[in-house]
């Protein structure tokens, strides 16, 4: 009945809202930035948005080939890559079991554990799974990790920490499934740092101790500033290896030896095939966004580069989502895990973050988005991100938004490695708050500030949708997902099944 609804109003372009929330809409003029100084140049091409890019900026633009994505093209890397026979009899013994629980977590009953858990809204599955914990100090991390984390101002443990850290200190195989924004990076980079301190030191053409697999360059660099801020005190070396940039640097990261090394599948693999690291050390594996990676094609990639690290390492998996094959990863490649789930296990939108459907014409659209603009730049803390289809779409809308004078920057596969990460500086800083993005930027950009996102246009599937907007309403904060539904989009109750009709 919704759905014949919205046919009606396909028909006649009539505007209407869908919310999953309480949505109050602000009065105001015309927007602070509409006739401000962005559309004269800059620091980004040189001569105005209308001109395109290149001029004093990146010298010419987009460059292809430079995605992130997997698939069939990157289907015969490892082809090269030795098989390993694994002797566990002969290899050195390590130490991966670090967890000794606070009397304060001993001390509680069954039913104080499993209010606990009711109120963060957490499951377990598997044997033995340790009590979760509910105050740094109850973590039982070393000194040296605990001053770090106090010294950046977080004040409890979000609830997969709670959960994570114990089951990882303890040195089992771990699954957590937690929605975008939910701390995972500390959950498992946390209890890595210990690991590295208990093994043995990094010997000249030893590989790294730590692997972290990540689907995106962004996220990697991400993850890489977490252990690079958490593993100072310790120097712990790091390096991160992904694509579209010189192998120079990360080939002399390795060769001078890292204990912890970040990666995204493809690029790996190829320092693996040219010999310039080795997996032969490596007894903490990390998947995260597991689910992401393969559905960007990576599972072949992932499987060969599982097979050159030992077989009773910790190996520890992070997903937004829980489906069959993600499933059937798990089952493959991890021995007896434990398993945490914060919220549902079925994919769905942070309850923080209030979402509108907003149905229109595809040449209503750039109005409506600047209509929207208006609104959310009263506010000068605001940041928004904008989500386009193609690459060419993000490229045309940032055009337009700078040539009316609004401070827009475009992200996406196709944009150099030095591009994408000034762009990503400048929203960060807030010296540009509008940034448009593809798809290959939504799973990997953390800026925990992000009050809306745009979805100009519709995603193509439910996943995408969540990923989408979970860039907003991050760290326990509110936020803003708006999206533009056309005759062209698939049904909004692909991606919203609860939405009801205002």
């Amino acid at each position: 009945m919704l759905w014949s609804l919205l046919q009606q109003l396909l028909k006649h372009y009539k505007t209407h809202l869908l919310t999953f929330s309480s949505f109050s809409s602000r009065n105001g003029g015309g927007g602070g930035y509409s006739n401000g100084g962005y559309s004269n140049g800059g620091s980004y091409g040189g001569g105005g948005y209308g001109g395109g890019y290149g001029g004093g900026g990146y010298g010419g633009g987009s460059r292809g080939g430079a995605a992130a994505g997997g698939g069939d093209r990157m289907s015969n890397l490892g082809a090269g890559l030795k098989k390993q026979d694994w002797d566990l009899d002969t290899m050195p013994k390590f130490e991966k079991s670090f967890y000794k629980e606070h009397p304060d977590v001993a001390n509680r009953s069954q039913r104080e554990v499993d209010e606990f858990r009711k109120k963060m809204e957490m499951a377990v599955q598997g044997k033995n799974v340790p009590r979760p914990v509910e105050t740094f100090d109850e973590a039982g991390f070393p000194q040296y990790v605990l001053s770090e984390v106090k010294a950046q101002g977080f004040e409890r443990p979000t609830a997969i920490q709670s959960q994570g850290w114990p089951m990882a200190l303890s040195g089992r195989d771990v699954v957590g499934i937690a929605e975008t924004g939910s701390g995972k990076t500390l959950t498992y980079c946390l209890p890595a740092i210990v690991h590295i301190n208990a093994q043995p030191l990094l010997a000249p053409g030893d590989g790294p101790i730590v692997l972290v697999l990540a689907p995106t360059r962004e996220l990697a660099v991400q993850i890489q500033t977490e252990i690079t801020k958490f593993g100072k005190s310790s120097r712990i070396r790091n390096t991160c290896v992904y694509g579209g940039v010189p192998k120079g640097p990360q080939i002399r990261d390795l060769s001078r030896g890292v204990e912890v090394c970040i990666a995204t599948p493809g690029r790996l693999i190829d320092m693996l095939e040219a010999g310039r690291t080795n997996l032969r050390r490596v007894t903490y594996l990390v998947l995260d966004e597991a689910d992401r990676m393969l559905d960007m094609g990576f599972e072949p990639q992932i499987r060969k580069i599982i097979s050159q690290i030992r077989p009773d390492r910790q190996t520890c998996m992070w997903s937004a989502t829980w489906p069959k094959e993600v499933r059937q990863l798990a089952s493959d490649f991890l021995n007896d895990y434990i398993q945490v789930n914060i919220g549902s296990m079925d994919l769905s939108a942070n309850h923080r973050i209030t979402q509108i459907v907003e149905v229109v014409s595809d040449f209503e659209k750039r109005d409506k988005m600047i209509k929207h603009l208006e609104k959310i730049m009263e506010d000068p803390g605001s940041k928004c991100l904008v989500f386009t289809g193609t690459k060419r779409i993000a490229d045309e809308i940032t055009r337009f938004l700078r040539q009316d004078g609004w401070p827009a920057l475009s992200i996406h596969g196709d944009k150099q490695q030095q591009e994408r990460d000034w762009v990503l500086n400048e929203f960060k800083a807030g010296k540009s708050p509008i940034m448009v993005a593809t798809d290959v930027a939504s799973r990997g950009i953390d800026v925990r500030d992000i009050t809306h996102v745009l979805n100009y246009d519709y995603p193509n599937n439910s996943e995408d949708y969540v990923h989408r907007i979970g860039r907003t309403g991050r760290a326990g904060a509110k936020g803003t997902a708006i999206t533009f539904f056309t005759t062209d989009s698939k049904s909004p109750y692909t991606v919203a099944p609860s939405a009801t009709l205002w």
